[in-house]
C-alpha cells in the first residue's frame, strides 16, 4: 500500500512539474540548451538526405502493448514519427511505418493522416503507409525484412519495444547500406542493438527524442521535470544513507 502511494506521489509530481515548466517554456519563449546526442543529430541528417534522394524513411514501432508498459516506448515512437512524418510529407517516396500490435496500427494510420493534414498535403496520405505486419516478436521482424530490402529504405528507425529480434531488422538495414537508429526499453533488446545498430539511443534517450526534434513545449517540459526528480532521488538515496550512517 504504501509503495502504491509513494508512487502516485510521484506520478502526481512528474504531471505537476511538466505542467509548470510547459508554462514556463511557454512564457521565456526560448530554446533550452540541450546536450548534443550525436544519434538525433544524424536522424536529421538522414531525413533531409532521403528526402532529396527520394528514397523511403522506414520507423519501425515494435511490437509495444498499449495496454501496458510496453506502451511508454511506443508513445514515444509515435511522437518520433509525427515529426518525421511532417518533414518527409513533401517527398516523393512517402515514409513507411511498421507495427505488431492492432492498436498501435491504428495509432501509427491516425498520427501519419494527422501529419499530412497539418502540413496541408492531406490528399496525398496513403492508410497502407502504416502496416501491421506481425503480432509476435519474430513475425514483426520477418514482415519487416522485405519492406528494408525490397522498398528503397535509406533509413530505419527502431523506436520502441524490441527484444532481440531487433538485431535481424538492424542487419537487413545494415546491408541495405542503410541509416538506422534504434531505441527500446527492452535491456536485452538494447544489449543487441548496441552492437547492431548505427545509432542506439541508451536509457532516457528514447524518450528525449522528441524535445530534440522539436516535438512542442511539453516534451522540453519533461526533460526538466526528469532533471528535477532525478535530483529528488539522489538526494534522497543520499539522505538515507546519512540517517543510516549515524544511526
Amino acid at each position: 500500500m504504501s509503495s502504491g502511494l509513494l508512487a502516485a506521489g510521484f506520478l502526481v509530481l512528474f504531471i505537476l512539474l511538466i505542467a509548470g515548466f510547459s508554462v514556463y517554456e511557454r512564457v521565456r519563449q526560448g530554446g533550452r540548451n540541450l546536450r548534443d546526442i550525436p544519434a538525433i543529430s544524424r536522424l536529421i541528417y538522414a531525413i533531409g538526405l532521403a528526402v532529396e534522394d527520394g528514397t523511403r524513411l522506414h520507423i519501425a514501432l515494435g511490437t509495444s502493448d498499449m495496454t501496458g508498459e510496453q506502451g511508454a516506448p511506443a508513445l514515444a515512437g509515435l511522437s518520433i514519427l509525427d515529426r518525421v512524418a511532417r518533414t518527409a510529407s513533401i517527398s516523393d517516396t512517402p515514409p513507411v511505418v511498421t507495427s505488431g500490435d492492432g492498436a498501435l496500427s491504428i495509432l501509427s494510420q491516425t498520427g501519419l493522416a494527422g501529419a499530412y493534414r497539418e502540413m496541408g498535403v492531406g490528399e496525398l496520405h496513403d492508410p497502407s503507409q502504416a502496416r501491421l505486419v506481425g503480432v509476435t516478436p519474430f513475425s514483426y521482424a520477418a514482415g519487416t525484412l522485405p519492406i528494408i530490402h525490397d522498398e528503397h529504405v535509406s533509413a530505419t528507425l527502431m523506436t520502441g519495444h524490441f527484444g532481440p529480434e531487433i538485431a535481424l531488422i538492424a542487419e537487413t538495414a545494415d546491408r541495405a547500406d542503410g541509416f538506422t537508429l534504434a531505441g527500446t526499453d527492452s535491456l536485452p533488446g538494447q544489449a543487441v542493438l548496441y552492437a547492431a545498430a548505427q545509432e542506439p539511443l541508451i536509457g532516457e534517450e528514447l524518450f528525449a527524442a522528441g524535445a530534440y526534434l522539436r516535438s512542442g513545449l511539453v516534451h522540453t517540459a519533461s526533460l526538466r521535470a526528469q532533471d528535477v526528480l532525478r535530483w529528488l532521488v539522489v538526494g534522497a538515496i543520499l539522505a538515507g544513507g546519512i540517517v543510516k550512517l549515524f544511526g
